[in-house]
């Protein structure tokens, strides 16, 4: 019996293109349009709200400095629209590259990054710390805190493909593979 347990998990443990294919599948279905919508929302009017977010991309990236100007976006600072470009970009971008496997382990990173800044303005900015079923707790029984339940899970998977990469099935497996001049 113990040899045929060691003979199947082995063969699985070898399995490496499986972990991080499934984690990108996973992604996808769970988190790709998520963001997307995400950044549809913060897009201005037609093509140019690629370069002219809306004001509800500031009310939501940066909640309390809307507040303080009576939202009025022009009395932020330059600073303030470069962070609301990034982010916004940076919710279609990185997505859909990991999706493609295309630089994946940064765009990973990215995400993770993205996840904490998108945590911290929820909890502190959005007053989610004041409520402790947004804040979530761990080891409580109940797995449905919006921030250290469910974005755990989040990081947790992208971890899996900085640590793994993008699997076989991806372009930057095609492009490793690719002739060298």
């Amino acid at each position: 019996m113990i040899s045929l347990y060691n003979a199947i998990f082995d063969r699985l443990s070898r399995a490496d293109w499986l972990l991080s294919t499934l984690a990108r599948l996973i992604f996808a279905g769970t988190l790709l349009v998520y963001f997307w919508v995400s950044g549809m929302t913060k897009l201005g009017e037609g093509f140019a709200g690629l370069f002219s977010p809306s004001v509800g991309a500031y009310a939501q990236i940066f909640p309390k400095a809307m507040e303080a100007v009576t939202y009025d976006v022009t009395q932020l600072s330059p600073f303030h629209t470069a962070v609301v470009l990034a982010g916004t970009w940076a919710e279609f971008i990185l997505p859909a590259l990991i999706v493609l496997g295309l630089l994946t382990r940064l765009s990973a990173l990215g995400m993770i990054g993205f996840i904490i800044v998108q945590s911290l303005t929820d909890l502190y900015g959005h007053g989610g710390i004041a409520h402790s079923e947004t804040l979530g707790a761990w080891f409580d029984r109940i797995p449905d805190g919006v921030i250290l339940d469910q974005r755990a899970f989040w990081v947790f998977l992208l971890l899996v493909l900085v640590v793994k990469g993008a699997g076989p099935l991806s372009l930057d497996n095609a492009l490793r593979r690719a002739p060298q001049p």
